[in-house]
């Protein structure tokens, strides 16, 4: 017993060495800290720091800085930077560049401006010291860059800004440590600046240009190993870091232009992105979090006055040079208030370029320990300010989003849209499913519903539990990128029918057809199976064939008629095809005529869409096909057609599917039927017809098609 208590003893005794007693402690902090300090209102990544300085060497001594927790903290780090390269639009990244130069000129020039004078003249330090504490008060860590995500703003053009000006003031603020360092030790020369030249420049071509190439084979050849895909999103995390750290610049540069590389590849909604979001605020960034707080130490605050005010000078100076930094951003580019606090918020927290400068420095002999000990403060408040200040600010302006998507949805009929697939070739719907997820509203209550319709015969109740459990994989499919999936199976005479009736029982707002293929002789004569979907639904329709997978589209290509501005489902359809663009992050070919392109750009404005739109002047539908001139490999070509009746109804619609297929057989097509009528109309007038007679046709008709499945091939629509 003796024994026991001794190995007990052993076992807890501070700091701990136990590695799972050490691990099983950080999971229940990153449990508890943030549930038990939201009821005091602080954000919870303040209560991780904070539980870190309790826990770490200069706290109670819990844990020490050793391999394992560095390893964590510094996968936790490198994700930070990866999810805001990754998360970053780059539509609008594009559209706003010279947004995103000016303020990483502002948050990079105002901090050391004032920072400089401070330490050469106020604290007295020589040129090199007080440059390279100037410096560092322009950098910043986006520590606060997970409450924006969480709260699902980080789309909005002030963050967009706000990142792209964090890689180019920590860059130039890095690349400047590698100067003083080169500087202090009389390395400063020829060979220096060409040596970082074609370092870098190495770097930049391997990142934007293998990589990607690498990573859109890879998805396509291994499209179904959905595992695979993390993981070899993991490994280009880390290689860019170690090119990065090779080429001369912090990894936190690579893991960022890891994230800008892979943007395109990996969609907002897709189940990917929701793992890697998943694992990395689960665990990594938390664990980064925690080893944070264990640097600080708050016992050199008593260590005299001294170590006080140059710790309180710092911290003044660094909040002082980002807020201003932030007001002249707002008033240049006139962003609200709210917008000034969340870029204040996102560029005042200093952690890791920040510690990584000013360690270097110390070691180097360049900084003395007062600094080193006053930034270990500045790293604590900040971060403190900077979590508060993001999070109202992000609140407010979450606010602001909800009033004006409520003013926009008022009266709308699609606030809690239901999207509807049915199905006849299982292969098909992966896909199918995929383009539901990227287009589906995220407000939305409803699942999208799979539906298969069973022929109405012997076998029905058998193939109704076949189809379930075929579909069950694809419920899964969908969970992994947190959408709610529901299976529908039913028994009809025919898939027309039943796909319509479902339609109306569940009230759905749009259907996603599979393409349709050759048909066997009964469909040819009774009519094609599409063609009697759209004729007996008046539902907003896309029917879809995916060449490729979705992510390695370059373009959408998006025809539309005359006059199709006037049909009630247009708003509907157009939001969609710009929600699938930003999900994949590629611009919009418009081809229309001048009065549809006007009428879409006010659309645009209005309900705030963020898509890239280049427009193409296209008039001459009598001779549509030679759009193909204009139609690339990597387009996915979307047509807007209309039901017969429709204002913008053409004669060369008819059998349209089939014929792009002739003309376009290697492109992604999509054909997209808009909503023609108010969404309750209703077949009222026609409630007395009885349907007993059809439904005999239609039994001695399957009878005739099962006697001659044998002699002619069927296949239904994908």
């Amino acid at each position: 017993m003796t024994d026991f208590f001794k190995h007990l003893m052993h076992e807890f005794a501070l700091p701990l060495g136990n590695p799972v007693l050490i691990f099983s402690l950080i999971l229940l902090i990153i449990l508890l800290s943030p549930i038990l300090l939201r009821k005091l209102n602080i954000p919870g990544i303040i209560g991780l720091i904070i539980s870190g300085v309790v826990i770490g060497p200069y706290g109670l001594n819990i844990l020490e800085k050793n391999s394992a927790v560095d390893l964590f903290s510094t996968i936790g780090l490198l994700y930070i930077m990866f999810i805001a390269g990754l998360e970053l639009d780059m539509n609008q990244f594009k559209a706003n560049r010279n947004k995103s130069i000016l303020f990483g000129f502002f948050t990079f020039i105002i901090p050391l401006s004032i920072g400089f004078p401070v330490c050469f003249y106020l604290l007295g330090y020589d040129f090199n010291a007080s440059f390279l504490t100037a410096s560092m008060f322009a950098t910043h860590t986006l520590v606060a860059y997970p409450i924006v995500s969480k709260l699902g703003i980080s789309k909005n053009q002030a963050v967009a800004v706000t990142v792209g000006g964090t890689i180019l003031t920590d860059t130039a603020v890095l690349i400047i440590l590698a100067v003083i360092i080169g500087n202090s030790e009389g390395n400063l020369n020829q060979d220096f600046w060409i040596k970082l030249g074609i370092s870098l420049a190495i770097f930049s071509a391997i990142m934007f240009y293998i990589i990607p190439k690498i990573a859109k084979w890879f998805f396509s050849k291994l499209e179904s190993e959905k595992h695979s895909h993390y993981i070899f999103v993991l490994a280009v995390v880390f290689f860019a870091a170690f090119l990065a750290e090779v080429a001369g610049v912090e990894p936190i540069i690579g893991a960022f232009v890891a994230g800008l590389a892979l943007n395109k590849l990996i969609p907002h909604s897709s189940a990917l992105m929701n793992r890697i979001e998943f694992i990395g605020n689960s665990l990594f960034i938390p664990f980064f979090l925690i080893s944070v707080g264990m640097i600080v130490n708050l016992s050199v605050i008593l260590k005299g006055p001294e170590a006080m005010i140059i710790a309180g000078t710092l911290t003044v100076v660094a909040l002082l040079g980002k807020w201003i930094a932030a007001l002249f951003t707002q008033l240049v580019f006139r962003y609200s208030s709210a917008q000034r606090q969340l870029i204040f918020g996102l560029s005042s927290s200093h952690a890791a370029a920040t510690l990584a400068i000013i360690l270097v420095g110390y070691k180097a002999k360049i900084l003395d320990e007062n600094i080193l000990n006053g930034t270990i403060i500045l790293i604590l408040i900040t971060c403190i300010v900077a979590s508060f200040a993001t999070e109202k600010a992000t609140k407010k302006i979450v606010f602001e989003m909800d009033e004006d998507s409520s003013e926009l949805k008022k009266g709308s009929e699609f606030s809690d849209e239901h999207i509807l697939i049915p199905f006849a070739n299982i292969e098909s719907i992966e896909k199918l499913l995929e383009f539901s997820i990227f287009i589906r509203d995220k407000k939305s209550a409803n699942p999208i519903s799979i539906l298969s319709v069973v022929s109405n015969n012997d076998e029905a109740e058998i193939n109704i539990i076949r189809a379930r459990s075929k579909l069950e994989n694809f419920v899964k499919q969908a969970s992994a990128s947190e959408t709610k999936v529901t299976v529908i199976t039913t028994i009809d005479h025919n898939p027309a029918s039943g796909i319509s009736r479902i339609s109306k029982e569940i009230m759905a707002d749009i259907i996603v057809l599979g393409w349709p293929q050759h048909t066997g002789l009964l469909e040819k004569l009774v009519g094609e199976k599409v063609d009697n979907i759209l004729n007996n639904n008046n539902k907003t329709t896309f029917i879809c064939h995916f060449e490729k997978p979705l992510v390695l589209h370059k373009r959408i290509a998006l025809a539309i008629p005359p006059l199709a501005e006037h049909e009630n489902g247009f708003n509907l359809w157009f939001a969609k095809m710009a929600k699938l663009a930003q999900e994949l992050s590629i611009p919009i070919l418009l081809c229309c005529n001048e009065t549809t392109q006007n009428y879409i750009y006010k659309l645009v404005k209005k309900i705030r869409l963020t898509a890239s739109i280049v427009p193409y002047s296209f008039e001459d539908w009598d001779d549509f096909f030679i759009i193909a001139k204009v139609v690339k490999a990597d387009d996915l070509l979307a047509v807007v057609c209309a039901r017969k009746g429709a204002a913008s109804y053409m004669n060369m619609f008819e059998n349209l599917p089939s014929k792009l297929e002739k003309y376009f057989k290697k492109n992604s097509r999509i054909v997209i039927y808009p909503q023609q009528f108010n969404q309750r109309f209703s077949n009222e007038h026609y409630n007395n017809i009885t349907p007993e007679p059809l439904r005999k046709g239609i039994e001695a008709a399957q009878k005739i098609g099962r006697g001659i499945g044998n002699i002619f091939k069927k296949d239904d629509f994908e």
